[in-house]
């Protein structure tokens, strides 16, 4: 691979966290985990309206119409709209528990016709008896069918039965002041409490969205700021790094301790910036964050006048910051002395990485940065014939 220009490395500030952006917990753009508190509250209203459907179907309604028996008008329409509106309750009740809808308005048409149907065929004799379930029955499997859906739907539905049940009350001639204070009283007992529980129910669900939506956005901002103050002092730990090498070298300058032309000072001053390089690299967010920190030293290395070639082979894994530091930090110190050419070679897979920087030897001190052996999960070789410096790192996964 030819060697990069200069113009062609850059580095940026490491970019400050996004804030995120809650919706209103109400709305369908809440955090998920408001939908989920949300849908287990809606799950247990569910399978209390279920219950109580289906509990006051067989429980009072069945009993009343088997013990009317023959004497309604017609007890074969009433016990048939009976087992509809069961099995329209059970399969209705399995959808719910399930997490489904039922089809709303076809399953409110049919149970009004069912309404209509037990109300004609119940007779003048029971039509305000147990017998004609209908009344106090069928409004909580209006409940059920409307489930989640707007209440004025069900206030509508239950409007249409108020009014099927005032015509059979007229056509049937009970049409007393007491039959008609009887009617309003069925009418409003059978009613309020089934759309209690629908609007109690919607509100409660739309209240555990509100109250997770708001911890959800508490917790994150908690998370956004740890992150932040981590970062933070994840960068002062780099400035540590390098500070204690340049401020000795500038102090020594400084003091005319030094002298800028001595190739010793240089050294030290061209090692501590490019430690310096690596150092911002690493906070930069690139793909390949390795292979960056090393273009980067190799960079400053080339701006100072070192021919230096860069070979890479395959892609490095996604790396810790200390591994990174492991394997560049000896390559960096090395090529801070490095005088004629260099050549710095990469070679990864997913299980290990392999860098290694070649230079002519000299006469000069070992700039290597720390002696052969092992820190912690990074080994290091480093080798000199009188001919060529040779420095290894190596990254196995264990």
């Amino acid at each position: 691979m030819a060697t990069e220009s200069p113009a062609a490395v850059t580095t940026r500030p490491a970019p400050l966290p996004r804030p995120r952006v809650f919706a209103r917990a109400g709305s369908a753009a809440a955090p998920p985990e408001a939908h989920a508190v949300a849908d287990a509250s809606d799950r247990g209203a569910r399978l209390v309206a279920v219950v109580i459907a289906l509990a006051w179907h067989l429980v009072i309604g069945l009993p009343a119409v088997l013990g009317a028996g023959p004497g309604m008008a017609a007890p074969a329409v009433v016990a048939g709209g009976w087992l509809v509106t069961a099995l329209v309750g059970v399969a209705t009740g399995v959808r719910l528990l399930r997490g489904g809808l039922p089809p709303a308005r076809r399953l409110a048409a049919a149970l009004l016709v069912v309404d209509a149907a037990v109300f004609a065929a119940a007779g003048e004799r029971f039509l305000f008896s147990t017998a004609n379930w209908v009344w106090g029955g069928l409004a909580w499997f209006f409940l059920l069918v409307l489930w989640r859906r707007p209440v004025r739907w069900l206030l509508a539905v239950l409007a249409a039965h108020a009014t099927i049940a005032l015509v059979a009350v007229v056509l049937h001639g009970a049409t007393a002041p007491a039959d008609l204070s009887r009617y309003a009283m069925y009418v409003y007992g059978t009613s309020t409490l089934p759309v209690a529980v629908f609007a109690g129910a919607a509100a409660l669900t739309a209240l555990a969205r509100d109250r997770a939506g708001t911890a959800a956005a508490v917790l994150a901002m908690a998370a956004e700021r740890e992150a932040a103050e981590r970062a933070q002092g994840e960068r002062q730990a780099r400035l540590a790094l390098v500070s204690g090498t340049a401020e000795e070298v500038l102090a020594a300058l400084a003091a005319g301790e030094a002298d800028p032309a001595d190739p010793a000072v240089r050294r030290r001053a061209v090692l501590a910036a490019a430690r310096l390089r690596r150092l911002i690299a690493e906070s930069d967010d690139v793909p390949d964050p390795l292979l960056h920190e090393l273009r980067a030293a190799a960079d400053l290395a080339e701006r100072n006048g070192l021919p230096i070639e860069l070979i890479a082979v395959g892609t490095p894994p996604e790396l810790p910051v200390d591994v990174r530091r492991g394997l560049a930090d000896p390559l960096t110190a090395a090529l801070a002395g490095a005088r004629g050419w260099a050549r710095l070679t990469v070679v990864a897979n997913p299980d290990e990485v392999v860098v290694s920087l070649v230079t002519p030897d000299d006469d000069g001190p070992d700039d290597s940065g720390a002696p052969a052996g092992g820190d912690g999960p990074v080994e290091r070789l480093h080798e000199r014939d009188g001919e060529i410096r040779w420095t290894q790192t190596r990254w196995s996964r264990t």
